[in-house]
This record gives C-alpha cells, structure tokens and sequence, in this order.
C-alpha cells in the first residue's frame, strides 16, 4: 500500500514538472528573468574612462597608477533568492472547478520554481496555517525543486486556519538576503483582515533592506456567485461554522454576492494600500496569461 502510495505521489509530481516545464518554457522564462533584481552589484573589470562615463566610477588608484583616468565597471548580480509562502489551511480545499484553490496554489508555485532555477535561482518554501508547518532553506536544482512541489501537493497540515503575520514573521528572522517572496494565498482571513492585511510589508524587513513581497490570490467562483440550487448548507472550512441559505431565493443570493464582492475588494484596496505588487486569480480562468501580463506591467513600471 506504501509502495503503490509514493508511486502516486511520483506520478503526480511528475505531472506538474512536464506541465509547468513546459509552460515556462514556452511563455514565462525571459519575462522572469527580466522583472526580478539581483541582490547587489559584482566587479567586473577596469577600463579606460571615455567621455560620458559617469565620473563616480572612476577608479583613483588604477588612475593616478597609470596617469591615465580609468573606472571601475560592474555587473547586476543575478542570482536571486525566491521564498515561497503557500497556505494550505482548510479553506484551500476548496474547487468547483476542475482543480481546487490548493492545487492551483500548487501549481503556480511550481512554475514559479522552474521559472527560479532556469535563471540559476534559489528556491526556498514556507507552508504555513496559522503557524509555519514547513520549512525548507532556498537551494537550487532539480531534485530541489521536485521536493518542492511535493510538499506543496501532498504536505499535511496540522492546523486549519490562516494567520498571513506568521510567515512573513518567519521569513523576516530566517531570511538574511534580500529576496523575493511570493504570498500564494487565498486571503480568507479572519474578521481583522484589514488589520492583518496592513502589517503585511513592514514585517518584511531583514536589517536595513526589505523583502520584495508579491501577493497572488486565488479564489473560486463559488466564493462570490451562490448557484441556485435550493437549500444549501454552507460551513466555513477553517472555523467549521456552518450557515443554511435558500439558493433558490434571488434576494439571498444578491447578498451573498454582495457581501462577498465587498469582502474581496476590501481585501484588494488594503494589499495595494501597502504598495504591495498583487496578482488576482480565479481557479475558473487559464493563470499563465495573468502571470504574463503581471510580468510585462511589472517591468515596464520599473522601466526594463
């Protein structure tokens, strides 16, 4: 039975490395590689000044060695540091579609994993509730990037609820280079989200320099649009509280529409208030056109 069970999970994860291959190579590669800082800035050599060099570069010693001004030349350091923060509290169970918010969350994850060792990158995974369930330190590789994404699929969480303070707590103690962080969520948070929401950037910092922190949610269609279908018990996956709505009732599902599509939009004014770059996706629409476009937005903003 064990056997059969880890050849699942092989085949599995085996998937989602020839699907997310694929698409990385075919689209999100060269976008990737153009949006995202490296850490700092390598010597690269010492050359001859010539007229419109900027005359901070100008390396004195070689200069008054050799009578003749030279500078001093750098190159971006490339390799990046990518820290994912995926939730895989109960609400992430969650499909009526065919995938559900965890596997979506799974999938994105991966992509962007592949995405972070074609450029050489390292990779590092929080899997988190209401507390940190898992941790692994940022490496490169394959055989890396795989254990990866089957903790993403097939990790077990122990508690149920979403606390998005605690990862970002953690990663700003664990994570001594600057890096990137993804905050794969589906942001059903408890009733002080704003509050929560708002924390989200100061809790980023390591020393002097601040994490580069990227929000994506992921929601399902079912979270703001109820179908008519008559009664219809509703329970909260991560308080377990349970509601009966009459579907069939045009007012009922009006409010609930509402409600929700004030929750969420709530949810994205405060995110952006924090100046927060923010990706917002639904398990019923193709991810990788949204993770393209945020990409090519992203770099023109930042004027690469």
């Amino acid at each position: 039975m064990e056997a059969q069970l880890t050849r699942e999970i092989l085949k599995k994860v085996r998937q989602v490395e020839v699907r997310t291959s694929r698409l990385v190579n075919d689209s999100l590669a060269g976008d990737y590689h153009s949006v995202f800082k490296g850490s700092g800035m390598n010597f690269d050599e010492v050359r001859e000044y010539v007229p419109g060099d900027e005359i901070r570069a100008i390396d004195w010693n070689v200069t008054a060695r050799t009578g003749i001004p030279h500078i001093k030349k750098f190159t971006e350091e490339r390799e990046l540091t990518i820290i994912l923060l995926i939730d895989i509290s109960g609400s992430g169970e969650f499909g009526s579609t065919a995938s559900s918010k965890r596997e979506m969350m799974a999938e994105l994850g991966s992509v962007l994993a592949f995405s972070a060792i074609r450029n050489n990158d390292k990779v590092g995974l929080v899997l988190f509730t209401d507390f940190v369930e898992l941790y692994i330190p940022p490496k490169k590789g394959r055989s890396h990037i795989l254990r990866v994404i089957r903790e993403i699929l097939f990790f077990k969480a122990r508690g149920n609820r979403t606390d998005l303070r605690v990862p970002l707590d953690f990663v700003g103690r664990v994570c001594k280079r600057r890096s990137v962080v993804f905050l794969i969520s589906d942001f059903c948070l408890p009733g002080d989200f704003d509050q929560a929401l708002g924390e989200l950037q100061p809790k980023l910092r390591t020393g002097n320099k601040r994490h580069d922190l990227i929000s994506l949610i992921v929601s399902d269609p079912r979270e703001h649009q109820l179908p008519d279908v008559g009664w219809l018990t509703i329970e909260d996956a991560e308080s377990g509280r349970q509601v009966e709505l009459n579907t069939s009732d045009p007012g009922i599902r009006r409010g609930y529409a509402e409600i929700a599509a004030e929750r969420h939009k709530t949810i994205l004014k405060t995110i952006r208030a924090t100046g927060i770059d923010l990706l917002n996706l639904s398990t019923d629409q193709p991810y990788i056109p949204a993770l393209l476009g945020f990409f090519r937005t992203r770099k023109r903003r930042l004027g690469r």
